[in-house]
């Protein structure tokens, strides 16, 4: 099914959406590094070549390529030029399952807006508007109280945890599970 076009949008505060862009490279290293510190309990182990200009180059080049593909479609949040979140769906499965997983943060600097929930629902309206997707799957560390109310008030419900579900910052941990169906339509 080919897709409708990347969509932009202004979220909330003047914080814009964008789809992720080539040139985001140098915006996007700036926002990890600054985040570094931030992020490290909500992701996988990041080596040093993460936080370096050709590591941030390869990632989007193999980001874009995924996009291009259909497998993944990510957005940037930027406040003028400065990259303050992404979101991203990603796992994207066409056929009986026609699904994907939702992936997001907010620029430590920039919590509290409602950003992360804007970015949520932007990202949920785009798999059912643009990719006929069936539903969209998250996870949060069980403790992640606030990512949990994020999903909450953007229509997901609890679907179970998942015992040592993802490695995330040095260790297997345990996560709870969230899904948002789109519509009850065949498969698109």
């Amino acid at each position: 099914m080919p897709t409708k076009p990347h969509t932009e949008a202004v979220l909330a505060d003047g914080i814009r959406i964008r789809p992720l862009a080539p040139g985001d490279t140098s915006a996007l290293l700036d926002a990890y590094v600054r985040n570094r510190a931030y992020l490290r309990p909500f992701e996988p182990h990041r080596d040093e070549e993460f936080y370096t200009l050709d590591g941030q180059a390869r990632r989007l080049s193999d980001q874009l390529s995924a996009q291009r593909a259909g497998a993944l479609f990510g957005w940037v949040l930027v406040d003028g030029e400065r990259v303050v979140g992404t979101v991203t769906l990603s796992h994207i499965v066409r056929g009986p399952l026609c699904s994907a997983n939702l992936g997001y943060w907010i620029d430590q600097g920039y919590g509290g807006r409602g950003l992360a929930s804007a970015a949520a629902r932007f990202a949920c309206a785009y798999a059912k508007e643009g990719l006929g997707l069936h539903r969209v799957e998250a996870g949060t560390l069980l403790d992640n109280l606030g990512s949990q109310r994020v999903l909450a008030k953007c229509g997901f419900s609890v679907i179970g945890d998942a015992p040592r579900f993802l490695h995330i910052d040095g260790a297997w941990r345990d996560h709870r599970l969230f899904q948002r169906v789109l519509h009850e339509g065949p498969p698109r």
